[in-house]
């Protein structure tokens, strides 16, 4: 393999590895162990567009306790998806001596496959081999004896990587962000249909009202004007309630919980949220207290009930 010059040390990542002693920032660059590769015709011309469909190609084909992130290029034939699980990544780097704040950037195998041109030695029984355009493992047994393997030669970097950061160095991962993402628009909407109603019901009144002013001039005094005034302003400290109450049950939706149902009347508001763990229950109730709502555990569930009045 013939690469050329990067300010970052580039290690060679597999699974029977040595323990690392890293003196300062490095870049990776994962063999085949790491990601899952797939290769598919598609009739798109960006790599973003590509990436939109990747989680649909991998569907059945990995691991369903994952959380998978896509790196997508183009190939000769058409597109080349990367499936990779970055919490397994980080996992291993840790366990190897290398942690994530040294990572600078991740790269995969198959970005090299022009480079190797050779067998690649990963410690004494396995290889790293270029197999018709697609970088493998290979055992060493496998391949002919007179085969002559190489060191990895870690003096060049691609020009695109992943950063080491990435989904798994969020509070949040793929999965869950998503399902806040949806919490939150549910919130919207309910805020939407809301406002929708409060504007009928204003407009609705007003209406009423400018019949009856028109009917009955004397009712045209400050005294009736007043009373008016204060049933618009109860509406609206109402509609307030509802919109701080939904805003303070989206605050305690993170790392572990989830909304599960959530209804809201004139009167009262009612919440269900799943937790993890324990610790994770008990800092949704501190949040809860916090508010001064009431709480409750759900029992023969990890689920808790918040509750309160408008």
């Amino acid at each position: 393999m013939n690469f050329t010059g990067n300010t970052k040390k580039l290690i060679l990542v597999y699974e029977g590895m040595a323990p690392q002693r890293l003196e300062g920032a490095v870049n990776v660059m994962l063999t085949p162990q790491f990601y899952t590769l797939k290769r598919e015709s598609l009739p798109v011309k960006y790599a973003y567009q590509a990436k939109k469909i990747a989680p649909s190609l991998f569907d059945g084909l990995l691991d369903e306790d994952g959380e998978y992130a896509y790196y997508v290029q183009k190939s000769d034939d058409g597109w080349e998806f990367i499936a990779y699980d970055l919490d397994r990544i980080k996992q291993f780097l840790h366990q190897k001596g290398i942690p994530a704040e040294k990572v600078g950037k991740l790269f995969f195998a198959q970005q090299a496959v022009e480079q190797i041109d050779a067998p690649v030695s990963l410690g004494e029984s396995q290889a790293l081999v270029n197999l018709n355009g697609t970088v493998t493992i290979v055992p060493k047994s496998a391949l002919d004896q007179t085969v002559q393997f190489v060191k990895p030669d870690v003096s060049w970097t691609p020009k695109r990587g992943i950063a080491a950061g990435g989904s798994g160095g969020s509070l949040l991962t793929a999965r869950q962000a998503y399902a806040l993402a949806a919490v939150l628009v549910l919130f919207g909407l309910m805020w939407i249909a809301e406002g929708t109603r409060y504007g009928g019901d204003v407009k609705q009144e007003q209406g009423e009202i400018a019949r009856l002013l028109e009917a009955y001039p004397a009712l045209q005094s400050s005294y009736t004007r007043k009373s008016v005034a204060e049933k618009y302003q109860k509406l609206d400290r109402q509609e307030r309630r509802k919109r701080d109450v939904i805003k303070a049950l989206s605050k305690m939706i993170f790392k572990g919980v989830t909304l599960t149902s959530l209804k809201i009347d004139d009167k009262r508001f009612g919440a269900t949220f799943s937790t993890a763990d324990k610790s994770v229950a008990q800092k949704l109730k501190l949040l809860a207290k916090k508010e001064k709502f009431n709480t409750a555990d759900i029992k023969g569930s990890s689920d808790i009930r918040i509750e309160g009045q408008l």
